[in-house]
């Protein structure tokens, strides 16, 4: 918070500029210089963060314009990007997303099935294989690597591109906090491992690799949020439901390979998002958020971003009623606008959001975003009005609560 305000900020991916869109696809099929490919991305960070400056955005971002995307344009493309800077990684024709492959686990050992047969869409294949449904959106089928040897990182020219160019773009624009996403140990892990069979030595291996992108990513002075939709959207990719015993242990292996990559990193640069998935589905089997929400705290973070507006999760303020939950220097950044639709929210719904969370955990604790990344979710028009509304919505809380 500062100067009495509630300030702003959204999750990471927003749409991409047609030149960017064209310069990926371009680089997927070889038809384009890593020069020329990087120029792109340049021109497209500064008119990136150029709006969102224009619309009141305090904490930006570069819309993860640098996460190189296989071609694809779509929310497939939040963790596409990671193929690229991790060693050890063997490329299959193999799509995770459409892959039938049907996984079960057993008490005590969970497994996670294929993306296909996750449990909520089990209970609505129809509305799922139906195109005309809107489900799961616009999505390019793409191949996904198999973990083939030791895990290493060898994206350092990538995030140290990202992390300049957006330096540079929020000098231009005079922008004062920035931050990058990154994805998390979790949910990395879950590509096919053929190497190491054994999960912990897995995630160790994933945490030991992207510290380095995470301390390049603070080293400059940006806030690295972790993308973890691994530690709740997981649970929907379980067959049978395990038991919550069960899951929490699961869940634990993640949250300290989270840590033991963030060792050296002060906590009040790292902010941890937490979700159920971007895709536009019925989402009835996701994990109620008071499941996981103390073990998720247990990240050595200051931010915890969280879905708090989607018609499945938006009574999920409750959880913040419990004394104490919260600890010293934590903030809680809940999404008050919705990439699940196309409605746009009214300011002053947005507003009342707000002030409900500042009432529970104080108005010092609380910074305004979105529930998951626009980018490929909604249209262009639609998702930088829902970032306009969540400014103006903040403008209205601010003289609620400060006068």
């Amino acid at each position: 918070m500062t100067n009495n305000r509630i300030l702003t900020t959204h999750v990471g991916s927003l749409p991409r500029t047609q030149a960017l869109i064209e310069a990926n696809k371009k680089r997927y099929q070889g038809n384009i210089s890593e020069d020329e490919f990087n120029l792109v991305i340049e021109q497209s960070v500064n008119e990136v963060v150029k709006r969102q400056k224009e619309i009141g955005i305090d904490i930006i971002n570069e819309g993860e314009y640098g996460h190189i995307t296989s071609g694809a344009v779509d929310f497939g493309a939040w963790w596409n990007y990671s193929f690229y800077r991790l060693g050890g990684l063997e490329m299959t024709d193999e799509d995770r997303w459409a892959k039938a492959e049907k996984v079960r686990s057993e008490p005590g050992k969970i497994k996670l099935t294929s993306f296909s047969d996750r449990r909520d869409r089990a209970l609505f294949r129809e509305a799922y294989e139906d195109p005309d449904s809107g489900v799961l959106g616009n999505r390019t089928a793409v191949g996904n690597p198999v973990f083939a040897g030791p895990v290493t990182y060898i994206g350092q020219s990538q995030v140290q591109r990202d992390v300049d160019l957006l330096k540079a773009a929020m000098d231009k624009n005079g922008v004062e906090q920035g931050f990058m996403a990154a994805i998390s140990p979790g949910s990395a892990a879950r590509l096919e491992d053929r190497y190491y069979h054994d999960e912990k030595a897995l995630l160790n291996a994933l945490a030991d690799a992207l510290s380095i992108e995470y301390k390049t990513i603070t080293d400059a002075g940006l806030i690295l949020q972790l993308d973890a939709p691994d530690l709740a959207e997981a649970w929907n990719q379980i067959h049978p439901e395990p038991t919550l015993s069960d899951f929490q242990d699961w869940l634990q292996l993640r949250i300290d390979a989270i840590n033991r990559a963030l060792v050296g990193i002060k906590p009040e640069l790292v902010r941890l998002h937490i979700c159920w998935g971007s895709w536009h589905g019925p989402h009835t089997t996701d994990i109620p958020f008071e499941a996981i929400v103390d073990q998720c705290l247990q990240v050595n973070a200051s931010g915890f971003t969280f879905e708090a507006s989607s018609p499945r999760h938006a009574h999920e303020w409750r959880v913040w009623e419990k004394p104490g939950r919260l600890k010293a220097g934590q903030k809680i950044i809940p999404g008050l606008v919705s990439h699940s639709t196309n409605a746009v929210e009214h300011p002053q719904l947005i507003a009342d959001r707000i002030v409900k969370f500042a009432e529970l955990v104080g108005p010092e604790n609380v910074i305004a975003s979105t529930d998951c990344g626009l980018g490929g979710r909604l249209h262009e028009q639609i998702a930088w009005a829902k970032l306009e509304a969540l400014t103006a919505g903040a403008a209205i809380a601010s003289k609620q609560l400060f006068g």
